[in-house]
């Protein structure tokens, strides 16, 4: 007679360790996430724009310099170059990446346009 051995019973999987990573990985993610925004570019596009008056202002951006009109200018002296072009702040400003020029280097000249009080930007392509 043989007897077998009594069978065991299952042992019914654990949900606490899952439970426990599925926290840690919201943990983390709430910690490593940015909740606010810092700087918004909000540029509409050319089409998009209003009514354009005067003279010409269109800002080349480079990599490592800018121009208007085709003419090129410091950074530093961009305010001052767009004076006489200007009759208010308000006045549409054409703002167009050229080369190699990335996203950053635009919003560098969208803030420094800010500072020197613009407030209309038309971004083109």
């Amino acid at each position: 007679m043989l007897l077998d051995p009594p069978a065991k019973p299952r042992r019914k999987p654990s949900l606490t360790p899952m439970i426990d990573v599925v926290f840690l990985l919201l943990v983390f993610f709430m910690l490593a996430s940015r909740f606010g925004t810092e700087a918004v570019l909000d540029l509409p596009l050319a089409g998009q724009g209003g009514a354009y008056t005067g003279p010409p202002r269109l800002i080349g951006i480079g990599p490592n310099n800018l121009d208007i009109n085709g003419v090129p200018v410091a950074d530093s002296n961009l305010a001052q170059a767009l004076a006489p072009l200007m009759q208010t702040p308000g006045d549409m400003l054409v703002l167009r990446g050229r080369g190699q020029a990335g996203l950053q280097r635009l919003t560098d000249v969208a803030a420094l346009l800010r500072q020197a009080g613009f407030t209309n930007f038309v971004l083109v392509e």
